[in-house]
C-alpha cells in the first residue's frame, strides 16, 4: 500500500496544505508527527526532482521526543523506498551527555535535522521548520525568537516553511497566543485548514480522529486516563492552565556528575554501612515502574548511589529485593497511595514506621500523595537542583524522566504537578528522587541526644539505641 493510502483524513489534508505557515493543534496520538514526515517526505522529493536539495529543522521539547520523531522520517523514507545515505548524532559531551542534534542525509543531499527545541540548538540554521509539540517547550518564546530567522529567508524563489504541531499545554505561553492570535478566517471543525491573516490552523480533537477512522476506544481512553482537565485539554484540545517545567534541561545537567551512580554491586548492601543513606519509593505494580532511588547524604551534599527499577513484579517480589537495601537506610521515604498501601503496611511492620506526629521513630515514613505533598516535595526538589546539593546520574533516561514534571497553574490560582505517561514510565523516577530529599532532610529526624528505642518489626529489626555519637553524626548532615 502507497504512504497516500495509510494517511487519515485530516492526516491527508494537513500534508496536502502548502501554505508557508501552517499550525496543528491536534490531540495526543492522532499520528501528527506522521503526517508532518509524509509533507516532509514529499517535499525533499520534489526538490531532489528538480535538481535542488532542502533541509527540514525538528525541533522538539526532549531530545528523546527530537529523536522519536526523526525515526518517523527515517520510517517514511523507507515508505516511500527512499535510501538514507547518512545518520550523525552529535552531542556536547559524547556519551550520554545532552544531544546536540542528530541528522539524516538522503540520496540527493536533503537533509532532516532534528534538535531539542532550545535557543542554542535551533540558532544558525537555514531550513524549513517542524516545531513538534510546540507548548511543551521549556522557553518557547526565546525559541521561537532564535528560529524564525531559519526560515524568514527564500532562495532561489523557494520559500522555507514554517510548521507547528502540538497538544495544548495551557495558557501564558507562545504557543497558545499564535493560536489565539489567528484565529479569524475560516476555521472548521476537525481536520480543516483555515485562511487566518497569517496562519493556516488545523484542528484535529480525538472524536475528530475517530470519526476519520482512527482505532481508538475514546470511552475506554477516557475511564483509563481518569482525569478531566487532562483529558479536556490534551484529548479535546482546550486551553486550561498554565504549565512550566519543573526541572530545565539546563538545571538537570548542572546537577549531573560521573559521581553518580545507578547501580551498585550486590556486596555493598551488606555490611554496616552508616547513617549516610536515604532513600525514596515509588510504587508500581503492573502499568508503572518501581523506582528506589538511594542517596548518600554527606554535609550538603546529596549523591545518587542507586536508582533501582522493578516493572511487572509482584509485592513479594518487591520486598525481597528492597529488603537488603532498607536495612542499610537510615530512613524511606515510601508512596502510601493506592497500589502502595499494601506494600507501605508491609513494610512497617518489619522495619517500623516513621512519624513525628505520632512519636514513632522506625524508618519507613508513609506519603500519602495528596496535593499538599506534592507542592511541597516537588518544590524542595527544584530548591535542591538549584543550590546544587544534588549529584545525579549522567543517563538520558532518567533525565528525561526528571524532566517531564509540570508545574500546573490553574485560572483559580490552585497550582499541582502532572507528567505525560511514556513508554519509560511516568515520572517514576522524579518521584522517587523527590522522596529521597525529602528523607534526607535536616533536621526531619527529630532525635534527642537521649537513646530511642525503635519500635520492633516481626523481623530482624530487633531493639536499637540512638547515641550521642549518633546524635553528633546527624547533626553534622
Amino acid at each position: 500500500m502507497t504512504p497516500e493510502g495509510r494517511l487519515l483524513r485530516y492526516q491527508d489534508e494537513w500534508a496536502r496544505d502548502g501554505s508557508r505557515w501552517k499550525y496543528g493543534l491536534m490531540a495526543r496520538q492522532v499520528g501528527k508527527d506522521y503526517a508532518a514526515a509524509y509533507e516532509g517526505m514529499v517535499d525533499c522529493r520534489k526538490a531532489e526532482r528538480r535538481g535542488r536539495r532542502t533541509d527540514w529543522l525538528i525541533a522538539a521539547p526532549s531530545e528523546r521526543q527530537s529523536l522519536e520523531s526523526l525515526e518517523k522520517w527515517k520510517e517514511m523514507a523507507r515508505r516511500f523506498d527512499v535510501g538514507i545515505a547518512e545518520h550523525e548524532e552529535s552531542r556536547d559531551g559524547g556519551g550520554e551527555s545532552l544531544l546536540r542534534a542528530a541528522s539524516i542525509t538522503l540520496p540527493g543531499g536533503s537533509r532532516v535535522i532534528a534538535v531539542p527545541g532550545k535557543p542554542d540548538t535551533v540558532r544558525g540554521y537555514s531550513a524549513n521548520v517542524l516545531l513538534t509539540e510546540f507548548a511543551f517547550f521549556e522557553d518557547a518564546e526565546a525559541t521561537w525568537k532564535a528560529l524564525v530567522p531559519s526560515a524568514g529567508t527564500s532562495f532561489g524563489g523557494v520559500e522555507k516553511k514554517v510548521r507547528v504541531i502540538t497538544t495544548p499545554n495551557g495558557m501564558g505561553n507562545k504557543a497558545y497566543d499564535l493560536w489565539m492570535k489567528n484565529q479569524t478566517g475560516n476555521l472548521r471543525s476537525g481536520s480543516t485548514a483555515g485562511a487566518g491573516p497569517l496562519w493556516a490552523r488545523h484542528f484535529v480533537d480525538i472524536h475528530t480522529a475517530k470519526l476519520a477512522g482512527l482505532p481508538v476506544n475514546v470511552e475506554e481512553l477516557r475511564a483509563a486516563l481518569d482525569d478531566p482537565d487532562g483529558w479536556a485539554q490534551e484529548y479535546e484540545c482546550q486551553f486550561l492552565d498554565v504549565q512550566t517545567t519543573l526541572l530545565p534541561y539546563d538545571l538537570i545537567g548542572s546537577c549531573e556528575s560521573i559521581e553518580a551512580t545507578t547501580a551498585v554491586g550486590g556486596d555493598f548492601w551488606n555490611g554496616n554501612r552508616g547513617l549516610g543513606l536515604v532513600m525514596g519509593i515509588d510504587f508500581g505494580r503492573k502499568q508503572d515502574l518501581t523506582v528506589a532511588w538511594t542517596l548518600n547524604v554527606l554535609g550538603d551534599v546529596r549523591t545518587t548511589v542507586e536508582v533501582f527499577e522493578m516493572a511487572r513484579m509482584g509485592t513479594p517480589e518487591q520486598v525481597e529485593l528492597l529488603r537488603p537495601r532498607i536495612r542499610q537506610a537510615r530512613r524511606v521515604c515510601l508512596d502510601y497511595t493506592g497500589a502502595g498501601i499494601g506494600m507501605g503496611d508491609y513494610l512497617v511492620k518489619e522495619f517500623g514506621e516513621y512519624s513525628q506526629e505520632r512519636h514513632l521513630y522506625g524508618k519507613i515514613e508513609l506519603c500519602h500523595f495528596s496535593n499538599a505533598l506534592k507542592l511541597e516535595v516537588f518544590s524542595k526538589l527544584r530548591m535542591a537542583f538549584e543550590r546544587r546539593e544534588l549529584r545525579v546520574p549522567v543517563s538520558r533516561v532518567i533525565r528525561e524522566d526528571l524532566h517531564s514534571v509540570n508545574r500546573v497553574s490553574s485560572a483559580a490560582g490552585q497550582v499541582t504537578y502532572r507528567a505525560a505517561r511514556s513508554a519509560d514510565g511516568h515520572a517514576d523516577r522524579c518521584t522517587a528522587l523527590a522522596l529521597a530529599v525529602r528523607a534526607g532532610e535536616k533536621g526531619a529526624v527529630g532525635y534527642s541526644i537521649e537513646s530511642v528505642k525503635l519500635k520492633p518489626g516481626p523481623r530482624s529489626m530487633g531493639m536499637a539505641r540512638f547515641t550521642k555519637r549518633d546524635a553528633d553524626a546527624w547533626s553534622s548532615l
